[in-house]
């Protein structure tokens, strides 16, 4: 992995680290579903508008199967199943149980890309789970039956975003960043727009909850997914999605700076963990490559 892909995997991090906060404030207002297709198409025009601005062409119309797909996968089922979650979980808690995406990643790699299984990476998944888990370890949760149900709900959102990185690199040859996430998100509004309507807001949401909606969609959508193709298709799609490794780190830290929670010992040696994780399912930490280069 690069600099600059790293740069961008850290900088994806506390974009999507914030997303959650964003969500907890405005899931209730607007209520899961009809706040995830709000954001899905309200983006999709901010991205098509852009590319015919820079006169890009967006290779939409000849993969509308695939952006079907892709659009469940990685947008409108995730995202549904995160801003239900969040009715009963804290945000940073929901970033922590979506920080199984890249051991599920690297898992459905294996029969899905042919990708090698190794220690390192199988190890660093590991790790990262183990890290963010220590970060709140000292959070309270109460273990009913709707907390239990969230928890399945921010998995399942988890397996589903890496089962969308694996079909995107898999699909999708020679279709630039913005087509990518143009398309998914288009495609993400048509399959959430029937369902939204069962789930339309009883009041005027308050202009808090508005603001954190636009922030979704201008900095956690429509930028983020710039970066987050970028990575897919330069990196790869196990190194992008160890973004989520990084996201419950950010969530953590914007928590302390905008909402003065505290930051304990534990939480910082949990970060040192996820630091870690991500270097050896990137590739960035190696002990093979530290030996090559002692020889």
């Amino acid at each position: 992995m690069s600099i600059t892909q790293l740069g961008a995997l850290f900088l994806l991090g506390a974009i999507w680290g914030a997303s959650y906060i964003f969500i907890r404030v405005a899931v209730e207002p607007f209520g899961p579903v009809f706040l995830m297709f709000a954001r899905v198409a309200l983006t999709a025009p901010i991205l098509v508008g852009y590319a015919r601005l820079r006169g890009i062409d967006l290779n939409i119309r000849g993969h509308w199967r695939q952006f079907l797909v892709l659009g469940f996968l990685g947008s409108a089922l995730p995202f549904t199943l995160i801003g239900w979650a969040e009715l009963t979980v804290s945000g940073s808690m929901a970033a922590i149980l979506t920080s199984a995406t890249p051991l599920f990643t690297t898992l459905v790699a294996v029969p899905g890309l042919g990708e090698r299984l190794t220690a390192y990476k199988l190890t660093g998944a590991v790790l990262g789970i183990i890290g963010v888990s220590i970060v709140v370890g000292g959070s309270p949760a109460t273990l009913d039956a709707r907390f239990l149900l969230a928890a399945l709900a921010l998995l399942g959102a988890a397996l589903s975003y890496a089962l969308g990185g694996v079909y995107a690199k898999r699909t999708f040859h020679g279709v630039n960043n913005l087509s990518m996430s143009s398309g998914q998100l288009i495609a993400a509004a048509l399959i959430l727009a029937p369902v939204s309507l069962f789930d339309l807001p009883r009041e005027i949401p308050p202009a808090g909850a508005i603001l954190t909606l636009l922030a979704l969609v201008l900095v956690c959508t429509a930028f983020a997914y710039q970066l987050y193709y970028y990575l897919i298709i330069s990196a790869g799609p196990i190194q992008a999605l160890t973004v989520t490794l990084l996201v419950p780190i950010f969530g953590v830290i914007w928590g302390a700076l905008w909402l003065q929670e505290s930051i304990s010992p534990g939480m910082l040696f949990g970060l040192l963990i996820v630091l870690l994780s991500v270097g050896l399912v990137t590739g960035m930490v190696s002990p093979k490559r530290r030996l090559l280069k002692k020889r």
